[in-house]
C-alpha cells in the first residue's frame, strides 16, 4: 500500500467531482438554450445529479467494506466518462419541451446528470473513510487538506472554462448557435482528463481496511451510532450547511451575470481560491481550537455574505460580498465530516456516508427552489432567502460550543483497539 499515492488519487478524484460542478455551472445558460429549457426546468435537470450523489454516497459508503474502496472508486471514474459522453452526444430538441421526459434528448440529459451524481457520490463515499483510515490521529486537519481540492477543482474547472470562452470567442455578442454548442461541449469534455488520471493512480493499488473494520466494530454497533442524539443534531445541521455552501455556488454564474453584467464564473473561481488557500494551509486551525468555534464563525460570515450578494450592483461590490461569503463557507463541509469522524469513529464509513449524502440531498432540494425564486422574485432574492439558513446555524453551533465547554472542552473520541481485541478474544 502506498498511502501518499492513495491520498493523491483521492485528491484528483475530488478535483474531477468539483470540475463537474464548476464547468456545469459555467455552461448552464448555453446548455439550457441548447435543450430549450426554462430556468425551473434547468433546476430540475440538475437535481438528479444531487439525488444520485446522495444515493451513491449512502449506498456506496455503506458497502465500502463489502466491495472494497478500490472497486467503487474505479466505478466512479468510468461513470464520469460515460455520463460526459452521453451529454455531449444527446440529441437536442427542436423547440421547447413540456416535460423533461417527453423528449429523448432531455431524457438522456436527465439520466446522464443522474450518472454524474452517482459517480460523484462514489468518490465521496470512498475518499472520506479512506482519509480517516490513512490518518487516524489527524482526521479534521487532513479532511480539510483533502477537501481543499474541492475548491481547487472549482478553480481548475472555472479557469479552463474561462480560457475556452476567450480562445473560442464565446463571449462575443454575435456568437452563433453552432459555435455556442461546440463551446460548451469542449468545456464539458475536459472533465474526462482528471477522471482518467485517478483511474491510472489506483490501478493495482491495495487499499486498507477502514478504521471501523480494523478495530473489529460490528455492523450493529455501527448502526447504533446513527441514532445517537448528538449525531442526529449534526445531521440536521448538515442539511443547512450544505444548502448554504453549494446551492448558491451552482447558480452564482448565472445570478451574478444577471446582477452585474460580468462573467459570474470569475466570482466562483475567486471564492474557490479563497477556500483552497484557507483549507490547504489553514486546515490545522480546526484541529487546534474547537471545531464548533470555526463553524459558528463560518455561519456568521456566510449569512452576511449571502445578504450582501443579494444587493450587489457592480463587479466591485460582487467581489467584496463574495469575499465575505467565500471565507464563511470554507470550513463547513470538511469540518462537519471531521467532527463526525472524531466524535463517532465507531460509526465508520456509514456515518460519513450519511453526512455526505445528506449534504447533497439538501442541494437537490434547494436548486430548483432557487431557480423558482430566480424566475419569480429575481436574482437578488435567491441569495437573500438562502441566507436565512446560516443565521439559524449561528445559534446551533454556538450552543454546541458551550455544551462541550461545560464538559471540559471538545475532545475527539478514540477507539480502544486493545479493549476491542480483548472483547473479541472472550
Amino acid at each position: 500500500m502506498q498511502p501518499g499515492r492513495l491520498f493523491t488519487a483521492s485528491c484528483l478524484a475530488l478535483i474531477t467531482t468539483s470540475m463537474v460542478f464548476s464547468i456545469r455551472g459555467d455552461i448552464l445558460d448555453a446548455l439550457s438554450a441548447g435543450f430549450h429549457l426554462t430556468k425551473e426546468q434547468t433546476g430540475l435537470v440538475l437535481s438528479p445529479a444531487f439525488w444520485g450523489f446522495t444515493l451513491s454516497i449512502i449506498i456506496g459508503g455503506s458497502l465500502v467494506d463489502l466491495f472494497g474502496m478500490r472497486r467503487l472508486l474505479a466505478l466512479s471514474g468510468w461513470g464520469y466518462i460515460v455520463a460526459v459522453a452521453a451529454i455531449l452526444f444527446a440529441p437536442r430538441p427542436s423547440g421547447a419541451v413540456v416535460s423533461l421526459f417527453s423528449d429523448p434528448g432531455t431524457l438522456i440529459l436527465y439520466a446522464a446528470m443522474l450518472t454524474l451524481g452517482l459517480s460523484q457520490g462514489l468518490v465521496e463515499g470512498v475518499i472520506n473513510p479512506l482519509c480517516a483510515t490513512l490518518y487516524p490521529d489527524d482526521k479534521t486537519a487532513k479532511m480539510n487538506v483533502l477537501h481543499a481540492w474541492w475548491p481547487g477543482g472549482l478553480i481548475i474547472g472555472g479557469l479552463t472554462a474561462f480560457a475556452i470562452t476567450k480562445v473560442m470567442g464565446l463571449d462575443a455578442k454575435d456568437v452563433g448557435a453552432s459555435l455556442a454548442t461546440m463551446g460548451w461541449q469542449v468545456k464539458f469534455a475536459t472533465i474526462i482528463v482528471p477522471a482518467i488520471g485517478y483511474l491510472f493512480l489506483i490501478r493495482g493499488q491495495n487499499f486498507p481496511a477502514t478504521e471501523r473494520v480494523a478495530a473489529g466494530i460490528t455492523n450493529s454497533e455501527m448502526l447504533r451510532e446513527a441514532w445517537r442524539p448528538l449525531f442526529l443534531l449534526l445531521w440536521i445541521c448538515m442539511w443547512m450547511t450544505a444548502a448554504t455552501e453549494l446551492g448558491p455556488d451552482q447558480w452564482v454564474g448565472s445570478l451574478i451575470g444577471s446582477l452585474t453584467g460580468m462573467q459570474g464564473i470569475l466570482i466562483l473561481v475567486y471564492t474557490a481560491g479563497l477556500m483552497f488557500l484557507m483549507r490547504f494551509f489553514g486546515g490545522a486551525i480546526a484541529h487546534k481550537i474547537s471545531p464548533f468555534t470555526v463553524l459558528t464563525a463560518s455561519a456568521v460570515l456566510s449569512a452576511a455574505g449571502l445578504f450582501l450578494l443579494g444587493g450587489v450592483k457592480s463587479p466591485s461590490e460582487a467581489f467584496l460580498a463574495a469575499t465575505v461569503f467565500g471565507i464563511g463557507k470554507t470550513y463547513f463541509w470538511p469540518t462537519m465530516l471531521g467532527v463526525t469522524s472524531e466524535l463517532f469513529p465507531r460509526g465508520g464509513a456509514l456515518l460519513l456516508a450519511i453526512m455526505g449524502g445528506t449534504g447533497n440531498l439538501a442541494v437537490a432540494f434547494v436548486l430548483p427552489v432557487m431557480g423558482g425564486w430566480y424566475d419569480t422574485a429575481g436574482a437578488a432574492a435567491a441569495f437573500r432567502y438562502v441566507g436565512i439558513l446560516p443565521m439559524v446555524l449561528v445559534f446551533v453551533f454556538a450552543g454546541l460550543f458551550y455544551f462541550f465547554k461545560a464538559r471540559g472542552g471538545y475532545k475527539p473520541v478514540h477507539i480502544d483497539h486493545t479493549a476491542v481485541a480483548a472483547a473479541g478474544a472472550d
